[in-house]
């Protein structure tokens, strides 16, 4: 009911909300102070906007008027009282204006701030939507290219986040705008796997649109683990209130957090990604959402505003839709077997460690 927060303050303002309606909204203004300072921006920019309304159609009835006199002939003699009546006019009409003016930069300023620190982590996605299948086919090239350049990573860093794996030969997934950004001034993809290792790795395959990477471990007989990958990747949504949680690398060390969903669905009601009440720090984006079963949830993806607390994570069907677009000589086959679901939450940490590791990509 409280998602159209706008739509609720007109059907207050001209109270046509249901008694039960009324009733629920009024006990979550009651409860819920920052909800109730929101709605109240809300009506008050309602009710601006319908008086600025009636005084244009008033300005408006007044030029006819005039008009028709005009067409007449006929001269109007404006007393003093009129004027008096029309400067106090004016000077409520300039007021509202000025109230209507201030409260839409004020929502405005809001609404941008809350963007902008989903667009910091996410940036690239208005970016890469229109582009076509030839501009991605380039991109893979070129960062494929550049990768196969270095042989030790370069010392400069510029980006990191966090991937898993899907294979344990090699394939793993993380978020698209930890391996492009958007400046294009990423040249070379490393894994850093238990704070040692690095390995190279290769783009195979991206969506921009969901912010995911498919890419692979190019040294000949990889292996992550001497075990294969013990989760499951979840092939339908969770449910609202799952309790997850997630492991990554905002740090050179690993670091655990859990939480739950809190709605189904994401950023501007994203029917791709998942509301989190989870706690992560920048790093973490491309770590795995793991359900309580061991089950492969989702992949974080970005956080909004500190005075929210949300985290946004893209659903586990946003990889399978990923590897259906890969060609033949690409195609991999995900694991079938969980291992993980009979286990205590330090044993199932233990097994998955392994498979999850700090992405990081170099400049030249």
């Amino acid at each position: 009911m409280f998602n159209n927060t706008w739509a609720l303050a007109e059907q207050w303002v001209d109270n046509t909300l249901a008694p039960t309606d009324k009733k629920a909204l009024t006990d979550r203004l009651q409860s819920d102070t920052q909800f109730a300072q929101e709605f109240q921006e809300q009506v008050n920019l309602v009710q601006s906007l319908r008086n600025a309304g009636k005084q244009k159609r008033f300005k408006s009835m007044l030029a006819d008027v005039q008009q028709q006199h005009k067409k007449r002939g006929i001269r109007i003699a404006l007393t003093p009282q009129f004027w008096r009546t029309a400067g106090v006019a004016a000077s409520v009409a300039l007021l509202t204006s000025l109230s209507t003016y201030i409260l839409v930069i004020s929502n405005a300023n809001k609404n941008e701030s809350r963007y902008s620190n989903i667009s910091r982590e996410v940036s690239n996605l208005k970016l890469e939507q229109a582009k076509q299948k030839r501009v991605q086919t380039a991109l893979i090239d070129s960062i494929n290219k550049k990768s196969a350049a270095f042989t030790p990573p370069p010392s400069d860093v510029r980006y990191t986040g966090t991937g898993f794996a899907l294979t344990n030969d090699g394939y793993f997934v993380t978020a698209y705008h930890v391996i492009n950004d958007g400046n294009g001034d990423g040249d070379s993809v490393y894994i850093q796997i238990n704070g040692q290792e690095y390995y190279k790795a290769f783009m195979v395959n991206f969506n921009a649109k969901v912010d995911l990477a498919l890419l692979k471990v190019e040294k000949k007989g990889f292996k992550f683990s001497k075990s294969d990958v013990p989760y499951t990747i979840l092939p339908v949504k969770a449910a609202l209130g799952t309790k997850v949680f997630t492991l990554g690398y905002p740090k050179d060390d690993l670091v655990y957090s859990e939480g739950y969903i809190s709605s189904k669905y994401g950023y501007e009601q994203n029917t791709q990604q998942y509301t989190l009440d989870l706690p992560v720090g920048h790093g973490q984006s491309g770590s795995p959402m793991v359900d309580a079963h061991g089950n492969i949830a989702g992949i974080v993806t970005a956080m909004s505003s500190a005075s929210e607390a949300n985290t946004y994570a893209i659903t586990s069907g946003a990889i399978f839709e990923l590897l259906h677009t890969l060609p033949n000589e690409n195609s991999l086959r995900l694991p079938k077997s969980n291992r993980l679901h009979q286990l205590s939450r330090e044993q199932q940490i233990a097994k998955l460690e392994p498979f999850v590791f700090s992405v990081k990509v170099y400049k030249k």
